[in-house]
């Protein structure tokens, strides 16, 4: 997700913001910003590119001033553009804000102010935030710049962090993290406090740090630091000190690397949305692809190779492109592929699925396409990798750097990726409805907060985490798009804990693994709300009849009377009948040794992770995470998210 670095001090704000900008960005980004009060009067400076090119522009327009905000911004709404590049002052002048995340409705706020004559100068979500905090300023009856600003947080829907001052109350900066759109790292000072999105930002300043939980804000002064609620009550925080140590910085507040990543998903499925989605036109943009339209209407046929994994997320990916863009897809495991002797021409789409960019089989998997003949695309993580490089096009899936061994935000970002690739084809080849296509693209401002809401269901999970502690093997059951969910599950399963697990797809239980099944054998049902929904009651039903532990992911009724543990879609109220959150999330065990961001093995132990994180006795720990979209209402769920089981 995009950087934010904000100051409050003494100090001069400039060169601490944009130095501390510098440290995050390994984050990504296509613009960047500052904004300080000198005066009592707002100047900011921002324009689109590097940073390198926004410490030229304060070179040629120098200003100074504090407290002070800066941004570093992966574009979600409008092109990257000066006038689209974070900070956004209001109408009056007097208010500025940063923002990381979406705003899910931001088409309403923006029709209701535009109602009452305000006028928009951008083409992005956050330019609401800020005209509506001057609104609810303007409306208050003591002015408030807190109170408006509180009011500005409880209104904006989705999985937000946003940071506010206001040249009327120039001794401050309200912040709030709403949902799970990444971190907000309040850093202690000597009568000065920072803000940054997360920690080396700041870490040159101070090691006394506080982590802004979801659905709190904070009122920020050189003098002290309180935290509320958004409903006004007051928090005690707590107060971390981090070593001045670059990998334990990165690791922040979690314990080991997989741990964070975990909780970056959210981060990373904004970001690799960000500059490709215009919700405005209901449009999808891939450029570094290279589709046109007469070569998506000339494309006969994809194969899609990945190794592990990628290779499960391809097999979603299927779904989603058969589904929306009606071209038949095949998946091919990278080793396999070059020994299978596909039928490749130049109708024939190779799309290659890696983090890295360099596994040796899938790279090998792109040349045997290219070398019959056929167009070679490639999702990549790592920017400048081979994979990237030899590809015709290529989608970045923009989740920053993945560390911990076992893929976490690089299973689902590519699911985003893949949703969107079908809604191009589709929208290229003439295949879609114009109303069908809003509605898909007009789905994605949802995934962020949905995912932020799974990632808030830790009790659920960890009492299915007790539960399952002593296991020795686990099935994992799915039908359709679900199918490769249940595949990833028993992955993680074995890739995290050691504990055998298979995946299978649920109507073929019966046909074999249905033996295994007793009361020692524990067989997890991912069960939605979906075409499949009866069948897989069905398959539960079967499972219990031999005894089976079973445990469902799914709706709660019939579930509750079948399941002896299960995840619902309860949670996820106020959300439309086409989106649903569908699992919870556990934690991993936790090591007592990290080597390379993974878990050494056999060496785990009984832990309280940070924020109320699982961790729990033994070797198995459960985290499910998906959401659902029924097309049109009625048609099979595409598994955005996805469900992952560690």
């Amino acid at each position: 997700m995009c950087g934010i670095v904000g100051y409050v001090g003494a100090r001069d704000a400039v060169s601490i913001i944009l130095n501390g900008l510098k440290r995050l960005e390994y984050r990504g980004y296509d613009s960047a910003g500052v904004a300080v009060i000198n005066s009592n009067q707002i100047e900011v400076r921002r324009d689109a590119g590097k940073l390198s090119q926004l410490i030229d522009l304060v070179g040629k327009s120098p200003l100074q001033g504090a407290p002070g905000i800066g941004h570093t911004r992966w574009a979600t709404h409008g092109a990257p553009s000066a006038r689209n590049a974070h900070p956004h002052v209001g109408s009056t002048g007097r208010v500025v804000v940063v923002h990381n995340g979406i705003v899910e409705n931001f088409l309403e706020i923006k029709d209701e102010l535009t109602s009452e004559g305000v006028n928009f100068l951008s083409e992005t979500d956050t330019e609401t935030i800020v005209h509506l905090a001057e609104h609810y300023q303007a409306a208050g009856g003591s002015g408030s710049f807190v109170e408006a600003a509180r009011r500005t947080f409880q209104k904006i829907e989705g999985a937000n962090v946003v940071v506010l001052m206001s040249a009327d109350e120039p001794d401050k900066i309200v912040t709030a993290r709403i949902g799970n759109a990444g971190g907000v790292v309040i850093g202690l000072g000597e009568n000065e406090n920072f803000i940054a999105s997360d920690i080396p930002a700041i870490l040159e300043h101070t090691r006394k740090v506080i982590f802004l939980e979801s659905r709190q804000m904070a009122i920020i002064t050189r003098e002290g630091v309180r935290i509320e609620t958004l409903d006004g009550r007051e928090v005690k925080p707590e107060v971390h000190t981090i070593a001045w140590d670059a990998v334990a910085a990165e690791k922040g507040e979690y314990r080991h690397f997989m741990q964070k990543e975990i909780h970056e998903q959210v981060r990373a499925l904004t970001d690799t949305l960000a500059g490709r989605v215009d919700f405005k036109e209901g449009r999808i943009r891939l450029p570094e692809l290279n589709l046109t339209p007469e070569l998506a209407r000339r494309i006969q046929r994809i194969y899609i190779t990945a190794c592990g994994t990628a290779a499960y997320a391809g097999m979603v990916g299927k779904t989603l492109i058969e589904k929306i863009a009606r071209i038949p897809v095949e998946v091919v495991i990278g080793s396999e592929f070059r020994y299978s002797d596909p039928i490749i021409d130049e109708n024939t789409v190779v799309l290659a699925i890696s983090q890295s960019g360099e596994t040796a089989d899938t790279l090998a998997a792109m040349e045997e396409g290219r070398r019959k003949g056929g167009i070679v695309w490639s999702i990549v993580n790592a920017i400048g990798s081979q994979a990237m490089r030899v590809s015709n096009g290529f989608i970045a899936m923009q989740t920053g750097p993945e560390i911990g061994v076992a893929s976490t935000k690089a299973f689902t970002a590519p699911l985003v990726d893949q949703y969107m690739l079908a809604i191009l084809l589709a929208d290229l080849r003439g295949t879609l409805d114009d109303k069908t296509r809003r509605e898909l693209v007009a789905d994605l401002r949802l995934i962020p907060d949905l995912a932020g809401r799974v990632l808030d269901t830790e009790p659920e999970i960890e009492k299915v985490a007790h539960a399952l502690k002593d296991i020795t093997g686990c099935l994992y059951l799915g039908r359709g798009i679900n199918m490769p969910i249940a595949y990833e599950g028993a992955l993680k399963l074995k890739e995290i804990s050691y504990i055998h697990a298979e995946g299978y797809p649920a109507g073929e239980m019966k046909h074999g693994p249905i033996a295994l099944i007793d009361e020692e054998m524990p067989v997890l049902c991912i069960a939605p709300k979906d075409p499949w929904h009866e069948k897989m009651i069905s398959q539960i039903q079967q499972a219990k009849a031999k005894h089976g532990r079973s445990r469902a992911v799914g709706s709660r009724s019939p579930l509750d009377a079948l399941a002896d543990h299960h995840r619902s879609a309860a949670a996820d109220a106020g959300i439309s009948h086409r989106h649903h959150p569908r699992a919870g999330r556990g934690s991993t065990p936790q090591p007592r040794q990290e080597r390379d961001g993974g878990i050494k093995r056999k060496e785990y132990h009984r832990t309280k992770t940070p924020r109320s994180r699982i961790g729990c006795e033994g070797n198995a720990a459960i985290k499910n995470k998906k959401t659902r979209h029924e097309m049109d209402g009625t048609e099979e769920a595409c598994a955005l998210i996805g469900i992952l089981i560690s």
